[in-house]
């Protein structure tokens, strides 16, 4: 028996980008025009601007019902886990931020996990994991996995359910399937009930499409790509080996995963990748592949962005049982 492949040609053409889509587009490269690189003028100083809402990405409402708490991770290093819950939860989503390993933060995205606590009723969980040049692999590894390590025994008393979902974009996504493979390998656990891997990063050897995407700058070029990367594995780590490129690991018993990507991102590989691999391995993925977007384009209103939040909530729920 032969399976038709389920992707389209149609989506990757550039006919299928439609006009709104563009305009983000031109409107993206626009506010990166003018941002200075972070490895020129300092991690530190780009993740102030950041925070002050400079820079091409806008800066997003705190939400006023989120709460911090701190748990002890490897060697007594404390690390803060930002909660937004709706009243009795039916599940737990375990967030990992995005930024190459380098920027972001776990309060610069509160209005997605407000959108998840009430479209798929799950608490969120948002790990503030160390970053690099700072602190480089595997300080960023280490604290997501005691995040999940935490939930695990403690989900049912914190939020009265223990059904656990995780997620998170870019860098976040990758440092998701490196969270679950440690879950099972190194704590045998595979009880997570869905993955949700948005462009996620899982070649840091860099697959084709990191390779060839160049220099324009659609939020990732290819440089960025590299220099996130040489922040983040500054000592000549083996960059295939599975707990640093996820792409490349053995991947049975990993939970239901939707996986999405736009076709105008540099890490599209990766998606594409890791999705056949997913299933090879016998597990249940779904893949949503939306004709233009760029990296991060879930955080820029309009349709392809409602498109892809739509699916991850109905996703979410979906393997949470509701």
């Amino acid at each position: 028996m032969t399976a038709k492949t389920p992707l389209d040609p149609a989506l990757f053409r550039p006919e299928a980008i439609s006009d709104e889509t563009r305009g983000i587009n031109d409107f993206i490269i626009k506010a990166f025009a003018d941002v200075p690189e972070w490895w020129e003028i300092g991690a530190g100083t780009v993740r102030a601007a950041r925070a002050r809402g400079e820079g091409g990405f806008p800066l997003p409402p705190k939400s006023e019902r989120a709460r911090t708490i701190e748990i002890e991770g490897k060697g007594g290093h404390k690390i803060p886990l930002r909660i937004i819950a709706p009243e009795n939860p039916k599940g737990v989503y375990l967030h990992i931020h995005g930024g190459g390993w380098v920027l972001g933060a776990y309060d610069q995205q509160d209005p997605m996990l407000e959108r998840i606590a009430k479209n798929a009723g799950l608490a969120c969980v948002s790990v503030e994991y160390r970053l690099a040049p700072e602190h480089p692999y595997p300080a960023g590894p280490d604290d997501c996995e005691a995040a999940a390590v935490w939930l695990v025994k403690n989900a049912k008393r914190e939020f009265g359910t223990d059904v656990l979902t995780i997620g998170g974009e870019s860098a976040g996504g990758h440092l998701s399937a490196v969270t679950l493979l440690r879950m099972r390998d190194r704590h045998g656990y595979t009880g997570f009930a869905g993955a949700n891997l948005v462009f996620g990063a899982f070649d840091m050897s860099m697959s084709p499409s990191q390779r060839v995407f160049g220099s324009e700058r659609l939020v990732l070029r290819t440089v960025d790509i590299q220099k996130f990367g040489d922040a983040f594995l500054p000592n000549g780590e083996d960059r295939r080996d599975p707990d640093i490129s996820p792409l490349y690991a053995k991947l049975h018993d990993m939970p239901p995963a939707l996986f999405t990507v736009g076709t105008r991102d540099a890490l599209v590989d990766d998606t594409l990748f890791m999705h056949a691999r997913w299933i090879a391995a016998g597990n249940e993925a779904e893949l949503g592949v939306f004709p233009g977007g760029a990296h991060g384009f879930v955080a820029f209103p309009g349709e392809i962005a409602r498109a892809a939040n739509a699916q991850a909530d109905s996703f979410l729920r979906r393997v949470t049982g509701q």
